[in-house]
């Protein structure tokens, strides 16, 4: 082997015509060889050599090549929006993966920050389909097509605002009837300070409104909190004066923020102020005091997204229905009745 093949092998990945080149046969002969054609006469010696060179050079097939040969690339990306990678998320995510790698499917997970830096990951590898948590926005959508890549899930055609999506209101639905059924008349909606969190936030925030008006509530305020703010305690006893006895928490955290601030400020809970979190985490049970909270079936819904990627992949029908979402409300000691 020349000095110049050397100093391409150590400057840039070697190919097949190297190898081709190196073991003196024909490109095509490479091809054969490597991809293990069938009905080709290629001789056992012409082989060994082959595939001897190919090894001594450090030769790698091209994944891009090797998927366009084919026509499939059996990766999966998954967009996840600009969200903090809670638990739940994670779970869903899991079990989106499992079913997907059950099935020889890769699965890639890329989160859009909407930067305009970085290019989106749809442009770097060649998915077969591309899954977003929640609806792809029309540039995206633009975008994602422009990389030669159809096959979308949601659908955009078809995909409703995040608001109208069951599982991302039904938590918020329960928790206000929960908080109800036990006489909270007047209600507070605490959300995260996370920016990234705000949309999401307001969304739910939405669903409690409408949710109290339809159950003859009241959502009488609604403010992020931040569990390094001072001036926590004087908003929860501002929320006492004002009749407020109910906390519609937008997740686990932000309900041990309300509840942790009020014992340390001699509000009792649930007596003075009751406290419901959403997503039943580890962290509701060993709370003190314990965490009513709404849980979400999270491996149910990676299956379900997992499954429309399957479906759009192998070309079977699929659904544009979403799925029903199954939200169930554990009550624990930061909840009682109302006096």
């Amino acid at each position: 082997m020349s000095d110049r093949v050397l100093k391409d092998r150590n400057d840039r990945r070697v190919t097949a015509a190297d190898v081709a080149n190196s073991a003196g046969v024909s490109r095509a002969t490479v091809g054969y060889v490597l991809n293990n054609t069938p009905g080709t006469r290629i001789s056992p010696e012409t082989r060994r050599r082959v595939l001897d060179e190919a090894t001594r050079l450090g030769y790698r097939p091209s994944t891009a090549a090797q998927a366009l040969a084919r026509g499939r690339s059996k990766i999966v990306l998954v967009v996840l929006p600009d969200w903090p990678l809670e638990i739940t998320l994670r779970t869903q995510l899991d079990e989106a993966a499992r079913v997907l790698d059950e099935a020889g499917y890769a699965v890639i997970v890329h989160t859009d920050h909407g930067s305009e830096h970085a290019q989106p990951l749809w442009k770097l590898v060649e998915p077969e389909v591309v899954v977003g948590l929640v609806p792809f926005t029309p540039a995206q959508v633009r975008s994602i097509r422009a990389a030669g890549i159809s096959r979308i899930t949601p659908d955009p055609e078809l995909s409703p605002d995040i608001g109208a999506i069951p599982a991302v209101v039904a938590g918020a639905q329960l928790q206000v009837r929960h908080l109800a059924s036990l006489g909270h008349q007047a209600l507070a909606f605490a959300s995260p300070a996370d920016p990234r969190l705000a949309d999401l936030a307001a969304v739910r925030r939405t669903a409690a409104e409408r949710e109290a008006a339809a159950l003859g509530v009241e959502v009488r305020d609604a403010r992020a909190v931040d569990h390094r703010d001072d001036a926590l305690p004087s908003v929860l006893h501002a929320w006492l004066s004002a009749g407020i006895t109910g906390v519609v928490a937008f997740n686990d955290d932000v309900a041990g923020t309300i509840a942790g601030t009020a014992v340390r400020a001699n509000i009792s809970v649930p007596e003075d102020l009751a406290v419901v979190g959403h997503d039943n985490t580890p962290m509701a049970s060993y709370f003190v005091p314990t965490l009513s909270s709404v849980g979400i079936d999270s491996v149910g819904f990676g299956r379900w997204m997992a499954q429309q990627a399957l479906n759009l992949a192998e070309g079977r029908p699929g659904t544009d229905e979403l799925p029903a979402p199954t939200a169930f409300l554990i009550e624990r000691e930061s909840t009682s009745p109302a006096r």
